[in-house]
Formats: C-alpha cells, structure tokens, sequence
C-alpha cells in the first residue's frame, strides 16, 4: 500500500504553460505554486451530488423524446488507486460534443448542426469495484480557433470527483489512432509519450454489443506511476 504521495507522478500531467495551446499563456502561473495542505472539513465535505444521479443518468442516448444522431458507443472501465484498487462511490460526470462536433453550448456557433436528442452530459457513481459505464454518441472532431486550420481530435470529458468538493479530477479520453493527435496542442501539452498514450481509450470487442454499440475501455488511475493526466493539477 502506498502512504507517500508519489511526486515524480506530476510529471504525466500537462504542463501549466504550453505555448503551442494558447489559452495557456494567459492562464499559466508566473511564480511557482505554493502546496496548501486540505482541512480535515475539506477532505469530508461537502460530498457533492452523489445521492442525486438518477437511473437513466449514465445513457446519453435516452435523455430526450426521440434518439440522437451518429454512432452509438459504450465508453467503461474502472476508477482505480496508484496501486490498481478501485476506487468505490466517485461520482463521474461526462460532457462532449455531438456527432457533428458541436456543444450545446453559447460560445459554440460553429456552422454544424445541433441535435435537439443530444444534451452532451451523463452522470454516475463507481460501483463497489470501481466499475462505471455510460452509454453515448461518438463525438466528432471540431474546429477551435488556437491556430490556423486546428481541429480538435474526438474526446470525451471526465471529471471525477472523490468524498468531497475538493477532491475534483478532470481529464480527457480520446479515441484510438485518431490522425489529428499529431497537430492538437491540447493533447500534446502532456510531454511524456506513455502518458499521453493514457489518455486513449482502447477498443473493447469483448464488451461490444452485436448489432448495437461499439465499446471502448477507459481506465482512470487517480494518482502513482500509472496516472491518467489530468488537466487540473
């Protein structure tokens, strides 16, 4: 068991100041950051909207009156500790773009169409191994603005969150072999190639469903030598 935090893990994650993705520049530190240490009330609470996912939170596809457009997938795995356990009761929250790479979002006006049966957002809590599913849309790729010609490769957002409000985690799941990866800031601001590689879920043909849904695995270690990076650390 593990009771010393693993600084070296830090590394997986992006770096604060990536001039290639230039939200960074503005955003990133100038002086170096100062650890603040948790109080105990903010280790314990507040527990932040566990009770409150409903049966049917996980199915992106079942949110409206009619079904949404594009490629159904299932998208699971396991929330798991730096030593593999997994980690029980973490609420994980999805979002991403429809299968034209639009959000349901204001600041969204790119010219693809929205899809009135698809909001973009699930919820659910790991069960007592860890295990979480959500059933969804492919997201398609979509243009950003960061430089000229930059599209996003297709993603998924994750966040998860532990006992409490602070201990929040957010990263981004991709899709296998996707031929943008090479020209997306975002994706490349985690230097280390075995890290990045993390970050991409991998086709899962034994929990496909014939007829129905591809399925992809995404496991999510919180922390250790195995960390999936995580854009908020």
């Amino acid at each position: 068991m593990t009771f010393i935090y693993p600084v070296d893990s830090n590394k997986a994650h992006p770096l604060p100041l990536s001039p290639d993705y230039k939200s960074s520049i503005k955003r990133a530190p100038n002086k170096p950051l100062i650890p603040m240490r948790h109080t105990l009330s903010e280790l314990t609470g507040p527990v932040y909207g566990h009770e409150t996912v409903r049966e049917g939170d996980s199915d992106l596809t079942t949110q409206h009156s009619g079904e949404p457009i594009g490629e159904r997938i299932i998208v699971h795995g396991h929330v798991r500790d730096e030593d593999g356990r997994g980690v029980p009761n973490s609420l994980v929250e999805i979002w991403q773009a429809n299968s034209c790479g639009r959000y349901v979002h204001v600041r969204d006006q790119h010219p693809a169409p929205l899809d009135p049966n698809f909001t973009g957002a699930g919820r659910t809590v790991s069960d007592a191994s860890g295990y979480y599913r959500f059933v969804t849309i492919k997201p398609g790729a979509y243009p950003w603005g960061n430089h000229h010609n930059a599209w996003r490769p297709a993603h998924i957002h994750l966040s998860v969150f532990g006992y409490s409000f602070v201990t929040r985690l957010v990263t981004q799941m991709y899709f296998p072999n996707d031929p943008l990866f090479p020209f997306d800031p975002i994706f490349n601001s985690v230097p280390d190639e075995k890290a990045r590689a993390r970050m991409v879920s991998s086709f899962d043909l034994e929990n496909t469903q014939p007829e129905w849904a591809l399925c992809y695995r995404f496991d999510i270690v919180l922390r250790g030598k195995n960390a999936t990076p995580m854009e908020n650390h």
